[in-house]
């Protein structure tokens, strides 16, 4: 029997690997070089070209040919190459009559040259018949022609928006052939000269329709489960062991051993948001969280042997497939690797196909031209009757280019005469209803002009017309308006759209709500922290969709190369917090010198480089090193510019107030006490960055520490519209917890750069904590009255929760800003306010 590509591909890798080439060793190792190795076999194999005799000083020529040769070394005695089938069965052809009797080749446009001498070997001993299109036939073959009378069907040229444009009107043409009753699917077929300009759309809509489409030349084969489970073994493969990685292979994987048999609760007290890039990182984890688990040490004996052999990489593909994949995902991942070297196997992947699993007895059938050339249906559709696609432009091969072999000998007729032929057999071969389909444009949005076998006389479809019958529910309610209109959804849209776009006043759609709604009364109630406090001031309708409705920004974190300025800042206060804590351990804050200060900075350096990897995504080891050494220098730069402090003073570092349990550590004040914020209704808790109380507890210093740069000097920061909040609020708990406290400073301290310090104390403060107040409570009296409107803030530069806005935010904020700014009163002044 022929030898396929299972057994082509290995003993082609086989064969490169052993080198000792002319020309091409540098390229032999190359991802690509099996494939390009085997289609330039092909060629010459089809071709009927003898490699042996080829000028063995052209080095290309001469490596083909070892190629070959080790090839055939290589194949079982079961196989055969093109041209040893071909003359073993010719040492055979006397027995044709007996074997095969009379003999029709019908739908071949053309024999390739390698055959044509046991086509006519067998002629001389049997009746051989080739149907045609045409009268005329090929001059080599020895057999008896049957021009077959050409059908006359109904011929119609549509021309289309683009590929996805033909896609649909290909799915309504079908649809209603088949609601016709009179055409069964068997009968309908659809074809392009290369399909991959359309196979997605027809995946996509054939299956969102329900109709039965069959791919003759296989789907791909990454649209599958099964190819998806090793599109996720190969990226961890590949691209390397992490959280986030390991988890989309294992919801994939097949029901296997490893996997029925890990715990449920194996990936207890791992945090979510850590990267666990090495193996180091997965047992630290794991351990960690062992005394969470009911299974103790089971999952970590199940797991990581598997995570061990993952972090090798792609040389252990092989071993990774069998041990995790079955069944069709592992015949589709031995396929892959048969075409490829292993660090190249998702590239193998993504040109793989496989079957779709349907009858094309009972379809109707998407296919290539030269499929349907060989059985004709009655209903044809062509699609992609443009200039590039009818005929196809050729092109050279990649390892037998023309200045080396020429073109018409390797592919003795043209791509274009090719599809021409296809073109001429299939419309020979239509019964009934031909329709030609051309998109005007390509996918990518450029002008395409029609094919030269494009006809006189065209219909357009516009992208927007009613169709006779459409494809899809979808389809259907996108015709006929007044039926989605019934959907509660479309309605519920159509009239958000009005509201955004025709109302100028404010609507429930921009965050009218009834006065003291239950929701909104549940969020204000709740213990507030300095965050929420904060987004109720900036952001009122953000605080509601947030704390009210449950809505999160998704945090798009996988691989970073670098800390955004949220987690950035979060790690120079970790910093921060590690080195006091561990100095009022020992010397005192207040007591430390600069050896000290850096000693501990160092520390809590080191600790948090390897702390942090198991808790959240961190960029890649250098850059990560880098990282903290920067956030540890601004954390020197900061703690060093402190004015010098009296004895005996205390520092702490976040510091909790107002949390539901009491602290584990010795603290000034009771951790559980909440603060209440005047007559507003809210409570709050949080965590102070740093304090430092005088031995004689009369005196109380505040810090907020900020990791950007610091805002002009010119500009006096009190409240900063309400983003500078934190300090104010500090300020209001000691004044809660330490009654005793005569002088609070509170400092906003600004680390990048050369540190600048922001203070506020005395009656600065009293003005602030006082405005702090009473913009709350106004904040607070809007989400009950129930007219809510989104903030209007110009110089926003991020918004997590946008996508809740129309597009155009700055048309909409316009259109509706006299509502608005009527509905935010009084905080119209705090976002204006300069200070």
């Amino acid at each position: 029997m022929p030898a396929g590509t299972d057994v082509l591909y290995p003993a082609i890798q086989t064969a490169l690997a052993a080198q000792e080439f002319q020309d091409i060793s540098d390229v032999a190792n190359l991802p690509g070089m099996p494939r390009a190795v085997l289609q330039a076999l092909d060629a010459a194999w089809r071709a009927d070209i003898d490699l042996a005799r080829l000028s063995p000083q052209t080095g290309r020529f001469a490596d083909l040919h070892l190629v070959e040769m080790r090839i055939r070394d290589e194949l079982p005695k079961s196989r055969r190459l093109p041209r040893d089938l071909r003359d073993e069965a010719m040492a055979h052809a006397s027995l044709a009559n007996i074997l095969l009797g009379p003999v029709t080749v019908a739908g071949c446009a053309d024999i390739d040259p390698v055959w044509r001498p046991l086509i006519n070997a067998i002629a001389r001993f049997t009746e051989v018949m080739w149907e045609l299109p045409e009268q005329a036939g090929p001059q080599w073959f020895d057999g008896k022609l049957s021009p077959r009378p050409p059908c006359t069907p109904r011929l119609t040229a549509e021309v289309c928006g683009d590929p996805k444009s033909e896609v649909v009107e290909a799915l309504r043409w079908v649809r209603q052939l088949l609601s016709s009753g009179n055409v069964q699917a068997e009968d309908i077929a659809i074809a392009a000269t290369s399909t991959p300009d359309w196979d997605e759309n027809f995946l996509a809509y054939s299956r969102n329709a329900g109709l039965p489409l069959h791919f003759s030349h296989g789907i791909p084969a990454l649209s599958t489960p099964e190819g998806q489970a090793c599109a996720a073994l190969a990226d961890i493969l590949t691209n390397g062991l992490n959280q986030d990685r390991f988890w989309r292979l294992l919801r994939r994987l097949p029901s296997r051993p490893f996997v029925t048999s890990l715990p449920d609760d194996w990936f207890a007290a791992i945090p979510r948001r850590a990267g666990l890039k090495t193996i180091i990182q997965w047992r630290e984890a794991m351990r960690a969280g062992r005394e969470e688990r009911k299974t103790g040490d089971l999952a970590e004996r199940i797991l990581l042997p598997v995570l061990d052999l993952l972090s090798r990489g792609p040389e252990v593909g092989r071993q990774a497939g069998l041990m995790l994949l079955a069944g069709p995902s592992l015949a589709m991942w031995n396929e892959a690797l048969q075409s490829t070297p292993p660090h190249a196997v998702a590239l193998s992947l993504q040109a793989l196909r496989v079957s779709d699993g349907r009858d094309p007895v009972n379809s109707v059938v998407w296919c290539p031209a030269s499929h349907l050339a060989s059985s004709p249906r009655p209903f044809t559709r062509l699609l992609g009757l443009s200039s590039r696609s009818w005929p196809r432009f050729e092109n050279d091969d990649p390892l037998l280019p023309n200045h080396l072999l020429d073109r018409r000998r390797l592919h003795p007729v043209t791509t274009a005469d090719r599809d021409r032929s296809h073109f001429e057999i299939i419309r020979a071969g239509t019964r009934d209803v031909l329709v030609l389909s051309r998109p005007k444009r390509s996918a990518k949005g450029s002008l395409l002009s029609p094919s030269a076998l494009w006809p006189a006389g065209e219909l357009v479809q516009m992208r927007d017309r009613i169709p006779e019958h459409a494809f899809s529910e979808a389809d259907r309610l996108l015709a006929r308006p007044r039926d989605a209109a019934q959907l509660d959804h479309v309605r519920q849209s159509q009239l958000c759209w009005r509201h955004w776009q025709r109302h100028a006043e404010l609507t429930p759609h921009d965050g009218l709500v009834t006065p003291n709604h239950p929701a909104v009364v549940a969020s204000l109630s709740r213990t507030q922290s300095t965050t929420s406090l904060q987004r109720l001031l900036r952001d009122p309708l953000g605080f509601i969709w947030r704390y009210a409705l449950g809505w999160h920004s998704i945090q798009l974190e996988p691989e970073p190369l670098q800390l955004d300025p949220s987690a950035f800042g979060e790690l120079v206060h970790e910093l921060i917090a590690r080195a006091i804590t561990s100095l009022e351990l020992g010397p005192r804050f207040a007591r430390a010198n600069a050896e000290q200060i850096e000693a501990s900075i160092a520390a809590a350096s080191d600790a948090i480089l390897s702390t942090w990897p198991l808790q959240r995504s961190v960029p890649p080891p250098v850059l990560w090193r880098h990282t903290v050494r920067e956030a540890a220098r601004r954390t020197a730069k900061g703690l060093a510019a402190d004015e010098p402090t009296r004895e005996g003073t205390q520092s702490w570092s976040e510091i909790p107030f107002g949390q539901d349990e009491p602290s584990a550590v010795e603290l000034p004040w009771d951790a559980t006490t909440k603060i209440a914020i005047a007559d507003t209704g809210l409570v709050f808790g949080g965590r102070v960055d740093r304090m430092d109380l005088r031995a004689s507890r009369d005196g109380v210093q505040i810090t907020d520490y900020k990791s950007v740069k610091p805002p002009p000097k010119n500009l006096r920061i009190v409240l900063g519209q309400g983003r500078e909040l934190q300090r104010v609020l500090y300020a209001m708990a000691v004044r809660t917890l330490l009654p005793e406290v005569r002088t609070i400073v509170t400092r906003l301290v600004y680390l990048a750069d050369e540190p600048a310090t922001f203070q506020l104390r005395g009656d600065e403060l009293d003005s602030a904590i006082a405005d702090a107040v009473k913009y709350l409570g106004a904040a607070a009296d809007i989400l009950r009255s129930g007219r809510i409107a989104p903030r209007t803030e110009k110089d926003i530069n991020y918004d997590d929760m946008r996508l809740a806005l129309p597009a155009d935010r700055e048309s909409y904020l316009r259109r509706k800003a006299s509502d608005f700014r009527a509905a935010n009163g009084t905080l119209n002044k705090l976002w204006s306010s300069s200070a």
